[in-house]
């Protein structure tokens, strides 16, 4: 087969210190981030910061573009519109509109928004077919829910990599899968992009997505370890088998990538910001795994010999 990557002799060990400094950054950036979600002064999603849902049918299909500038014109710039059935290649006519108010003034944010259809649309009548309103005690908990699925793969993340080869390399992966996380939430931050569940499910997904990466380049020095170890020749070992598996690396990154910007570009304004935490998490994640995991298992080794098993 056609090999697009050449064998290479890169010393990725050698920069591990510039790593650090950018994965610091980096790092310091998303627990910024996580502290303002904490207190509440991030653009949440109305998952989490509570809000109204409302979902109807036009009598006539009607283009989304048109829909949405008459919604953001008339006081909800920030809704969240969704197609929810296809009549042909260009318009709709059953959607789902999710705004982050409830109540606005000593309107319901329901009555405010059908209010603006029909003025807007006189001649296609908008049937309501049902409203949903989400407290602010109710996106507490989902939020707090999210925190817990976000722990617990990280828990089940250190016990299968301990298992598998050792508790400092489950660790170290660890390490390099919240740096991934982290630093697509600091990035959404800066960018002021709202955290909604389908973020929360892309950061999960990146999650597994960095860990399988970081297990191919473990699998690697682990064999090359049991081959070719000498006294001396630790990081020697680990910088080889990174360059052995650069190949495959890059290539499942390359492909992956293509897959959600095209997603991003023509997937809609639903999954407009999932498919973004996926193109930076997929790009992050593929850096973390050369330039985080494997550097924090040779410091390691600098102070007590690790032993895959």
């Amino acid at each position: 087969m056609l090999r697009i990557i050449k064998e290479t002799n890169i010393n990725f060990i050698g920069q591990r210190r510039k790593a650090f400094l950018i994965s610091g950054l980096l790092i310091l950036l998303g627990l910024f981030a996580f502290v303002m979600i904490m207190l509440d002064k991030a653009n949440m999603g109305i998952d989490f910061s509570g809000g109204t849902m409302l979902q109807g049918n036009f009598e006539n299909p009607i283009n989304i573009a048109d829909l949405r500038d008459a919604i953001v014109t008339g006081g909800f710039p920030e809704a969240s519109i969704q197609e929810l059935d296809r009549s042909n290649v260009d318009v709709y006519n059953s959607y789902m509109i999710r705004v982050k108010e409830s109540i606005t003034g000593e309107e319901r944010a329901v009555d405010k928004l059908t209010a603006i259809i029909t003025e807007r649309f006189p001649d296609n009548p908008f049937q309501e077919d049902s409203e949903h309103t989400i407290g602010p005690a109710v996106g507490e908990t989902l939020r707090r829910s999210a925190q817990w699925a976000v722990l617990i793969s990280v828990i089940g993340m250190i016990i299968y990599i301990g298992l598998r080869f050792d508790l400092r390399s489950g660790v170290a992966a660890t390490i390099a899968t919240f740096h991934d996380v982290l630093a697509v939430l600091g990035v959404f931050f800066i960018l002021d992009k709202e955290i909604s569940l389908l973020v929360v499910t892309a950061l999960l997904t990146l999650a597994g997505y960095s860990l399988t990466d970081t297990v191919v380049v473990f699998d690697r020095i682990r064999e090359n370890l049991r081959k070719f170890r000498k006294k001396g020749q630790f990081v020697t070992t680990v910088n080889n088998s990174i360059n052995e598996v650069l190949s495959r690396t890059i290539m499942t990154s390359l492909s992956s990538l293509i897959v959600v910007v095209v997603l991003y570009l023509f997937g809609g304004e639903v999954v407009h910001d999932f498919a973004l935490a996926m193109i930076i998490g997929i790009l992050v994640g593929t850096y973390s795994s050369v330039f985080v995991a494997s550097p924090i298992v040779v410091e390691w080794e600098a102070r007590r010999p690790i032993r895959f098993k």
